[in-house]
């Protein structure tokens, strides 16, 4: 008995260890993401004027229109969205979100960093790609930058509109106001920082890798399958299609198989197949996420290595 209890003491202290590194690495995420983001509009957009989308972009044409800090109207401005928050997120993700708001506006105030350039082009691009990395860094770990992902986390739990319809139609009624109140110049050069930060913001929640998922369904599957597994080295699922009709009339019952790959290996996975059976039929999708299974990694060893010039 006082061993099983000295194992079981041994896991929970196991277990709390391992919460409190997680936590610790969370937080020191998120400070890393705050301080992209202050590098982001301290550096780059809010010395030149330029917006970029949610509620940022109010807190910035704010700020322009009243010449007014923007630390304090970032703040106010993200007030009814954190509001909203309460409602619609856990408690959890509420508090980071708030804390990080809030010590994003303080490093902002007390941020010195002189602009580094005057071409507007960088400024859009980079601006684009601080901010995004730092609101990509901190949603990956539980928290919010940003109003317009909660309201529209909101509208999407009360009403069912789309997260992204959402926060396209905030920003094009921010960046129409921007074209009318500043200029059509900085409108567009804002929507030029939108749309890098949210490419960049996908990028750090999703990662460098790009998936895509395959149904293939051929005469030859057990030839098609033995290559993916062997040549382009993925895992596949095998499920039998009761059957069908198709542009060569009635489909018998056959194996249908599932799988999902590197987008980079795309090409050769098609060459592949039609190597094998130049009229099978394929379904191509985008895929989100992945865990567990087998599939390539481009930015692993073994990935690295199927791109090596002597490899086909």
């Amino acid at each position: 008995m006082l061993f099983l209890g000295t194992i079981q003491v041994f896991k929970l202290k196991s277990i709390q260890i391992s919460t409190m590194k997680r936590i610790l690495s969370e937080i020191f995420q998120i400070a890393i993401g705050i301080f992209l983001a202050s590098i982001g509009l301290k550096m780059f957009l809010l010395p030149n004027g330029f917006l970029d989308g949610g509620a940022t972009g109010i807190a910035i044409l704010l700020s322009e229109l009243f010449d007014i800090d923007i630390s304090f109207i970032l703040l106010l401005v993200s007030i009814p969205f954190l509001i909203l928050a309460w409602f619609s997120l856990s408690r959890r993700i509420f508090t980071k979100s708030l804390i990080s708001i809030i010590l994003l506006a303080v490093i902002i105030h007390f941020e010195n960093f002189a602009s580094i350039t005057e071409d507007k082009l960088l400024i859009a691009i980079f601006g684009g790609l601080f901010l995004g990395a730092g609101i990509g860094l901190t949603i990956r770990n539980g928290a919010v930058l940003d109003g317009s992902e909660i309201l529209g986390i909101f509208l999407n739990d009360r009403l069912g509109i789309s997260i992204g319809r959402v926060i396209l139609f905030f920003n094009v009624i921010l960046f129409g106001a921007t074209a009318l109140l500043l200029s059509l110049e900085i409108a567009m050069y804002s929507i030029l920082t939108f749309i890098v930060t949210a490419k960049v913001i996908d990028i750090m929640i999703e990662g460098f890798e790009d998936y895509v998922g395959l149904m293939i369904i051929s005469k030859n599957t057990n030839s098609i399958n033995e290559g993916l597994i062997r040549i382009v080295g993925t895992g596949t699922t095998l499920y039998q299609g009761a059957g069908g009709f198709g542009k060569r009339g009635t489909q018998p019952k056959n194996d249908i198989i599932h799988t999902v790959i590197n987008r980079i290996d795309i090409r050769r996975t098609y060459n592949l197949i039609d190597a094998i059976d130049k009229k099978a039929f394929i379904i191509e999708f985008d895929v989100n996420h992945i865990k567990g299974g087998i599939y390539t990694k481009v930015l692993s060893r073994e990935g690295l290595k199927k791109l090596s010039p002597t490899k086909n």
